[in-house]
């Protein structure tokens, strides 16, 4: 199989799992969470969870977990979070997910939570780290939107990093959002309450760019050749589904055949 035709067939899936979601909209969940930064970690340890946030695409009910809401229940100042660190980050996961076994069966939407530095797979090391045992949700039910984004509309389609500059385009209010450098300078300033209301607006976001990704209204840089590439196959179905292109090209042809017989 051809690149192009690749392209088209990861489009496709892309745009299929998109329909799926918003056909049981109050079956998807939106996750983010933040963490300490995983870069310059020369030892290799998984980073430290701050918090995390769930929100249901339906409702926006959004269900969070975080160590100041921990400490706090605790009775432990948020100075001294970090002599009770650990305890309070296995609290945290282990609230979690008694969570996540309660929604196995809904559709997670994330932003490129993918591997051991930071997602899932991070999620899980870091419970198994302070001696839990984590629930492991099925690959089917993780869907990538960062990834999605790419399949659909190619990898021109946005700047980076592509979250901060594709709420730019499509006029997304921030608030409280901090990108990645500065998550990792809340966290060394201990700053968990700015680090929770960031990964809470996070979701908001990544819940509204679904929403203009699910309406068709989303806003991107990239051009026809960039989404549908220029193999013939992949013209002949920009025809078929757009039916004015396809009746000129019909009456050209007609035109074109009594032309023929007149003359």
């Amino acid at each position: 199989m051809s690149s192009e035709l690749k392209k088209l067939a990861k489009r496709r899936k892309a745009q299929n799992r998109l329909s799926d979601i918003s056909a049981k909209e109050e079956h998807v969940l939106v996750i983010h969470y933040s963490c300490e930064s995983f870069y310059d970690r020369p030892e290799g340890q998984t980073p430290r969870v701050t918090s995390i946030a769930v929100r249901n695409f339906a409702s926006g009910q959004t269900s969070s977990f975080s160590i100041h809401k921990i400490a706090e229940l605790k009775g432990i100042e948020f100075a001294d979070i970090q002599n009770d660190y650990d305890k309070l980050e296995k609290e945290m996961l282990k609230e979690f997910y008694i969570f996540m076994e309660k929604h196995k069966s809904h559709d997670w939407v994330h932003w490129n939570m993918r591997d051991i530095n930071y997602g899932f797979p991070a999620l899980e090391h870091r419970f198994r780290v302070l001696r839990g045992k984590p629930q492991e949700l099925d690959e089917s039910r993780r869907f990538d939107l960062s990834r999605a984004l790419i399949d659909i509309f190619g990898h021109k389609y946005i700047g980076h990093p592509r979250l901060i500059h594709l709420i730019k385009l499509n006029h997304i209010e921030p608030l409280d959002l901090l990108d990645g450098p500065g998550e990792a300078d809340a966290f060394e300033n201990k700053k968990y309450v700015e680090l929770h209301q960031s990964t809470l607006r996070k979701v908001d976001v990544l819940s509204s760019i679904l929403t203009r990704v699910v309406d068709g209204s989303i806003k991107t840089n990239s051009k026809w050749r960039d989404r549908n590439g220029i193999h013939p196959k992949i013209i002949l179905e920009y025809i078929v589904k757009h039916w004015v292109f396809t009746l000129c090209v019909s009456a050209l042809g007609i035109g074109s055949s009594v032309y023929g017989l007149l003359f």
